[in-house]
C-alpha cells in the first residue's frame, strides 16, 4: 500500500515522501495517528501545501534560534555550590540549575535544550552546549564557584 508521509518517521522516510508499506501498518498505525495519508493526486497536493507551510515555519524558527544564539554566545553564568577540599561538589549542577540561572538573566531556555552529558560535579569553568534548534547550537560558559 502506498502512502504519503505527513511527518518524519525514523527508518521509513521524511515528510512528503511516498513510501510503500504493509497494509496493516498503514491501516492500524500510520493512518489513525495522521502520520500518513493514502497516495492520491488530491492528497499529494494537500501534503505539498503542508510541506511548504512547514518549511516556512521552520525557517522562521531557525532565524529566531540564530538570533538567540548570538545573544547567548557571550553569556557567562556563575553558580555557587558547597564543595569539599578537593574541589568536588557536595551536590551537582544540573541542566535545571543552568536553566534557572539563564532565566534569572532574562533568557528563556527550556532545560531539555541544555546539553549536559552528566551533571557538573567539580568547581571551575565549564562549557555547556544549548541546542536551540535542530541546526543551531550555542555555547555558554558556566563558572561553578565555592559557596561561602
Amino acid at each position: 500500500m502506498e502512502v504519503i508521509l505527513r511527518e518524519d518517521i525514523e527508518n521509513l522516510g521524511g515528510r512528503g515522501d511516498v513510501v510503500k508499506v504493509a497494509p496493516g501498518y498503514a491501516r492500524n498505525f500510520l493512518l489513525p495517528r495522521r502520520l500518513a495519508v493514502l497516495a492520491s493526486d488530491a492528497n499529494r497536493k494537500i501534503v505539498e501545501q503542508e510541506r511548504q507551510a512547514h518549511l516556512r515555519r521552520e525557517a522562521k524558527l531557525e532565524g529566531e534560534a540564530q538570533d538567540l544564539a548570538k545573544l547567548l554566545g557571550g553569556v557567562s553564568l556563575t553558580i555557587a555550590r558547597k564543595a569539599g577540599e578537593n574541589d568536588q561538589l557536595f551536590g551537582s549542577v544540573t541542566a535545571n540549575d543552568i536553566a534557572d540561572a539563564l532565566a534569572a538573566q532574562k533568557y528563556t531556555v527550556e532545560r531539555r535544550r541544555i546539553q549536559l552529558d552528566e551533571p557538573i560535579r567539580t568547581l571551575g569553568e565549564h562549557k555547556v552546549a544549548v541546542r536551540l534548534h535542530r541546526s543551531v547550537t550555542a555555547e555558554i560558559t558556566v563558572n561553578v564557584t565555592r559557596e561561602e
